[in-house]
Formats: structure tokens, C-alpha cells, sequence
């Protein structure tokens, strides 16, 4: 779907949250274990499956590619192509997929996948130009973080539990510029997780 403000592709990048802003190993233990992270796996007791699949599934109902960086694409291969055919399976492995990495001849094993070379906001920004459709990103907290910095992301999609680590990595720990944000959805599932859609407001 072309974007509403220019007219170009988007980047619409979804993430599990802490209250205090942490994005590191949401789903495992040993999903990210980055700086000795002893938390992996928080985000499982509230995790509303229904709730954050329907919200996703808007993002993924109309034309998309999956962006992602090596770990994150890593981690997804390691676990849909094992998985039963459904609708999230079949999506994700059919699906066009970008994959951002330092390493020129990094493997890519899954179908439908390429490499971005060259510095990867750019090879972002190259893409928004040349495609009229959604590129979602998965967690990919440095790239999300890489492209936000150069105003290549026009949507959060935050899944913001109630809960505070006070350690971890931190999707917007290094960002410095001013960006205002605007609310367009949100939905709050019973465990307190608040999904809150935000555009970027271009000014």
C-alpha cells in the first residue's frame, strides 16, 4: 500500500516493549543473550496472542515485505519453516524478504530472501522509492533504531508490557532526533499489554 504522505513505500516496524523501553529477548531465554541479558523470555506471561495477532495481521493483510536484521531473520528461520502450515507460517515463508547485514556474503537460507549490501538505511531508503508496498520489520532493534535515526520508519507498532527491567537493550536509547508521533490505534488486551499503532508525523 502506498504511503498517505509521499506516496513511496513504508517501513512499519512492530516491537514487544518494557515500560522502561526494552526490546532485548522477548520471546526466549537464550533468544538474545547480548551483555549477559538475564531476562530473555519476559514478555511470555502477558503475552495475548489473539489480541497482538489481529493487530499484525492488519500489517500483513495487504502488500508487504518482511525486513529484518541477520539475528532477527536467524531466529525466525530457526522456527515457521518447522512449523505446521497456517496462515502466520505460510505468510512468513512465502513472503519477499530483505535482510540487513555487515557481511557481504551473509547465507540466506530461506526462500524468497535477499541481502541488502551497503549501508543498510540506505539500501532501505532505495527500496521505499522503487516499492509501492509495506516493509514490516520484526524486532531488529538496531536496524529499527538505524533507520529511525534517518526518518526511514513511518510506523511503531508497540506491544508495551506492563512490566520494568532497569537492564537491557533499549529501542530508543540512542536516538537523537525530535520525532513526534501520532496515535492512530491502540487496543489493550486483558493482561495489560497496550498495542499502540503510532505514525511518524512528517512535518
Amino acid at each position: 500500500m502506498a504511503d498517505a504522505f509521499n506516496g513511496i513505500g513504508k517501513v512499519v516496524a512492530i516491537e514487544h516493549l518494557t515500560l522502561d523501553g526494552v526490546y532485548q529477548a522477548p520471546a526466549r531465554p537464550d533468544e538474545d543473550l547480548r551483555d549477559g541479558f538475564p531476562y530473555g523470555g519476559w514478555s511470555n506471561p502477558t503475552n495475548e496472542q489473539e489480541a497482538m495477532q489481529e493487530v499484525i495481521g492488519k500489517q500483513m493483510s495487504r502488500g508487504w515485505s518482511l525486513l529484518a536484521g541477520s539475528k532477527t531473520y536467524e531466529d525466525l528461520y530457526g522456527v515457521w519453516p518447522k512449523r505446521p502450515a497456517n496462515p502466520m507460517s505460510d505468510a512468513l515463508n512465502h513472503v519477499e524478504k530483505f535482510v540487513a547485514s555487515r557481511n557481504p556474503t551473509y547465507p540466506l537460507p530461506w526462500q524468497n530472501s535477499t541481502l541488502l549490501k551497503g549501508d543498510a538505511a540506505d539500501a532501505v531508503a532505495k527500496l521505499k522509492k522503487e516499492r509501492a508496498e509495506t516493509l514490516v520489520v520484526f524486532g531488529s532493534g538496531v536496524l529499527v533504531a538505524s533507520l529511525a535515526q534517518r526518518g526511514l520508519v513511518d510506523e511503531f507498532v508497540l506491544m508495551i508490557h506492563p512490566l520494568v527491567l532497569g537492564k537491557g537493550r533499549r529501542l530508543f536509547e540512542h536516538h537523537t532526533a525530535v520525532t513526534k508521533l501520532e496515535l492512530v490505534d491502540s487496543v489493550t488486551a486483558s493482561t495489560g499489554v497496550i498495542i499502540g499503532t503510532y505514525r511518524v508525523a512528517r512535518t
